[in-house]
């Protein structure tokens, strides 16, 4: 098992107190094994017979010390130490008792602010009041418990909530509240968190052409094509029965000429019907001299 030092994550604060009300000191240790904890005042060890009515407790790595009724006797010096077997730690801080008092009053207030998902967030307030006030954080009315995902700091006057790491749902309205025995004061403030923004895709040097452009771009050539061919004209050469035709092509297929009425020798050129229709030689209908005959 691995050992480690004693170390406050959470040290002592200075406390104001009213004079005949309860006073608390608390710290938030870690250590491995767990420390043992001792108090301290003015440098003396703190126990029952020299402070009488002081309640002192020690859980979860949370060490506290409460004094129920101060008097102007009890200000002083408190300290408490944390110590196993790889190390120790200490952490001091203030007790002062007076008899004036004041209500709280935020010399710093909360600030609304947007952030965006995964950042962190820290919202903090600076409070004053006599005897010192009890300082709570809330999301939409609720409290909000010091823990690893919320975690509520104090150093003097100064109260922080951190936020290790926001997403939307954080998002609300937080308020803080100081409560002393003269009065209470609050501060309000909006949070907003962002949600991710989709990033813009990088242009890469290489296409990706889908079917439907392919399809689209091989229609686009066969138009082109198509009208290549009816804007030019061709030329076809065919020969029939020794004698030379000439065809064109045209955007529509040419008349065919109406049949002859009259017996008259057929034409030696032929226009081309629709279909490949080969005419009768006309050799065939030309009469010769009949040669004489042979005596």
């Amino acid at each position: 098992m691995s050992t480690q030092a004693p170390s406050f994550t959470q040290p002592l604060q200075s406390v104001v107190a009213l004079e005949g009300s309860a006073a608390t000191f608390q710290a938030q240790v870690s250590g491995s094994p767990v420390p043992e904890v001792s108090w301290f005042r003015d440098g003396q060890v703190l126990s029952a017979a020299a402070l009488p009515g002081i309640q002192i407790s020690f859980s979860d790595g949370r060490a506290v010390l409460t004094i129920p009724a101060v008097t102007a006797a009890h200000s002083g010096r408190f300290s408490v130490r944390a110590t196993n077997g790889a190390g120790q730690a200490t952490s001091t801080a203030e007790l002062l008792v007076t008899a004036e008092t004041a209500p709280p009053t935020f010399v710093q207030r909360l600030q609304s602010s947007t952030v965006r998902q995964g950042s962190q967030v820290r919202l903090d307030v600076r409070v004053t009041g006599i005897p010192t006030p009890v300082v709570k954080f809330y999301r939409e009315g609720a409290e909000i418990q010091s823990s690893a995902d919320f975690r509520i700091l104090q150093e003097g006057d100064l109260y922080s909530l951190l936020i290790a790491e926001a997403f939307p749902e954080d998002s609300g309205t937080y308020s803080v509240t100081a409560t002393n025995s003269s009065g209470r004061a609050t501060s309000t403030a909006e949070l907003l968190v962002q949600g991710e923004s989709k990033a813009v895709p990088v242009k890469k040097t290489k296409t990706i052409v889908s079917t439907s452009q392919m399809a689209t771009a091989h229609t686009r050539v066969q138009k082109k094509v198509e009208a290549s061919f009816q804007a030019t004209t061709m030329m076809e050469m065919h020969v029939e029965g020794g004698v030379m035709t000439q065809h064109l092509a045209h955007k529509t297929p040419p008349r065919v000429p109406p049949k002859p009425t009259s017996k008259s020798p057929p034409s030696y050129v032929t226009r081309v019907s629709g279909g490949r229709q080969q005419s009768p030689s006309p050799v065939r209908h030309v009469k010769g001299p009949q040669p004489a005959p042979v005596r």
